[in-house]
């Protein structure tokens, strides 16, 4: 069924239904719009909700960081903020996906629609005229004809009135015939019209008018269409991000699960353990009988500790609660802090030691890893100047024997302290062998040129240590595995030559001095320029 053969006398309705039809996707993008604005809104509270309860700013190494109940909270805050984007997304595919596409699509088929209705009035404008032409020769022809039958009528009596001469009949009969003669021209002329406005209304009602009322149908069936796919984008738009969201729900079910109370409990426990013993019992001191007021060391003796440390005159007993009769500045309420953490219980002094004792450890042993690859590189420009100036390594070279000394005196200060604590101050295996006491390595001198003490043959003292490291240690397992982009000679003790393409194991990667350590399939190794070639490591 099609409107232009059902609804063929139905233009007023049509338009109106057409019309209708626009006025609904109009309004549907403004709510699409209305909807996106809430969402952005929802989004904007969201992050600032999840920012405001958000310590990520505050100092990490607070006790209460460690708590997986405050971790937990912060993931959720996380989450939160990752669903604070998806309803971002949400609200800026509804934008791009319907507003924006239903907008442009609105102007275009309103500009359609016109078009269709220019058509009509067109067409209707030339009916109407063509219906006026063929009035106008109705009445001509109307007018005419009447005119003639009075002007017969006249030229009748005029034959019949004897008094009339024979020129007044002749006259009459030749005006009658004149008349006769412009009646049936008009009566030509009508027809004519007649049968022209016949056909332009045939064509009007039968071709033009339905053809344009099923393009208008067309139209309409396809806003219909269009809208029903936004209607359905509205809901595929979230859909998209359900699984998203989903993940984020799942995350914050996972932090609520992944609170462990007992754990908490103990991190309190090491993080507040004071090392102290309960204060002993008092002693009765009888002032009958003249006994010297002086409190006992078995009595007082334990909790002088805490009293010192929390500040409190020896004289007071050490009691668990503080009591809050008086404000005090945070300059007098916090301890003075001292390089030797003194200023904390046993326990927690311990701790905060071996620590930094730790950390002092491993950042001499990149200390050290960096002063031989400087020394590595240093040869290694000796022996081809064509890769760099060795005298441009003297300053690394220098400072690193600085920092070397500096980290030595620092762990052995620290070692010193932490045994005092009770701790333990292993330090961590680094080649210590390698270098003198002025932290430089054997072969050179601090300022980086070659001491009295030096083999005759400076770069085998440089690598006789890897040398070592191959023959006497078992293989090492690869991992990752490189290609070589150019060739390298390798003529340097301990590098290792290779061609273009060749594929090689990696065993050791680059420690920042700019070489790699390989191995090839029958086991000989030995470094190689990390520029030269093209590393994939195992994950």
């Amino acid at each position: 069924m099609d409107w232009g053969t059902e609804l063929w006398d139905q233009y007023d309705i049509i338009e109106k239904h057409t019309q209708s039809g626009l006025e609904l996707v109009e309004k549907y993008a403004k709510f699409v719009k209305e909807r996106t604005e809430i969402e952005q809104n929802y989004a904007k509270q969201l992050r600032n909700l999840s920012k405001k309860y958000n310590q990520k700013r505050s100092n990490k190494d607070e006790p209460e960081c460690r708590l997986s109940s405050h971790q937990s909270f912060l993931d959720i805050l996380n989450e939160m903020n990752d669903y604070a984007g998806q309803r971002e997304l949400i609200a800026e595919n509804l934008i791009v996906n319907i507003c924006i596409d239903l907008t442009k699509y609105l102007q275009e088929i309103k500009q359609e629609r016109k078009t269709y209705l220019m058509e009509a009035k067109k067409a209707q404008q030339s009916l109407e005229s063509t219906y006026k032409q063929l009035d106008n020769s109705k009445k001509r022809f109307e007018r005419e004809w009447r005119e003639a039958e009075r002007a017969a009528q006249h030229a009748e009596k005029t034959d019949q009135d004897i008094n009339a001469t024979k020129a007044d009949v002749e006259k009459a009969k030749q005006q009658a015939h004149m008349k006769a003669h412009i009646a049936e021209e008009c009566k030509n002329d009508y027809a004519a019209q007649l049968q022209k406005y016949n056909k332009e209304q045939n064509q009007f009602y039968f071709n033009d008018m339905p053809l344009i009322f099923n393009k208008l149908q067309d139209l309409d069936e396809r806003r219909a269409q269009k809208l029903a796919q936004g209607y359905i984008l509205f809901s595929d738009t979230e859909k998209q991000v359900m699984p998203i969201i989903g993940k984020c729900l799942e995350g914050i079910t996972k932090a609520g699960s992944s609170v462990d109370e007992k754990n908490d409990s103990r991190i309190v426990i090491e993080q507040n353990k004071s090392g102290f013993e309960r204060p002993g019992d008092l002693e009765f001191e009888d002032y009958s009988q003249g006994i010297n007021r002086a409190s006992s060391d078995s009595s007082l003796g334990t909790p002088k500790g805490p009293i010192d440390l929390l500040g409190k005159n020896r004289s007071k007993n050490f009691w668990l609660f503080s009591r809050r009769t008086k404000k005090v500045t945070p300059e007098k309420a916090l301890p003075t802090v001292t390089e030797d953490f003194g200023h904390l219980p046993p326990e927690q002094r311990r701790k905060r030691l071996q620590q930094k004792f730790e950390e002092i450890c491993k950042e001499l042993q990149k200390e050290v890893d960096k002063s031989e690859a400087l020394g590595k590189m240093k040869d290694v420009y000796e022996k081809n100047p064509q890769m760099g100036d060795p005298a441009s390594l003297a300053p690394q070279i220098n400072q690193t024997s600085q920092k070397i000394e500096q980290l030595r005196g620092d762990m052995s200060k620290y070692e010193t302290w932490l045994a005092e604590a009770g701790g333990r101050g292993d330090t961590l295996r680094y080649r210590a062998q390698s270098f003198n006491n002025n932290g430089a390595h054997d072969v050179y001198s601090p300022d980086g040129a070659h001491s009295d003490e030096s083999t005759p043959d400076p770069s085998q003292a440089i690598y006789a240590e890897f040398d070592d490291d191959f023959d006497d240690e078992e293989l090492t397992a690869p991992i990752g595995e490189c290609i070589a982009l150019y060739n390298f000679p390798g003529v340097s003790e301990g590098t290792i030559a290779m061609q273009e393409g060749e594929a090689l194991a990696v065993v050791e990667e680059d420690k920042g001095d700019g070489w790699t350590r390989v191995r090839r399939n029958n086991g000989d190794e030995g470094y190689i320029p990390t520029s030269y070639v093209s590393i994939t490591l195992k994950k």
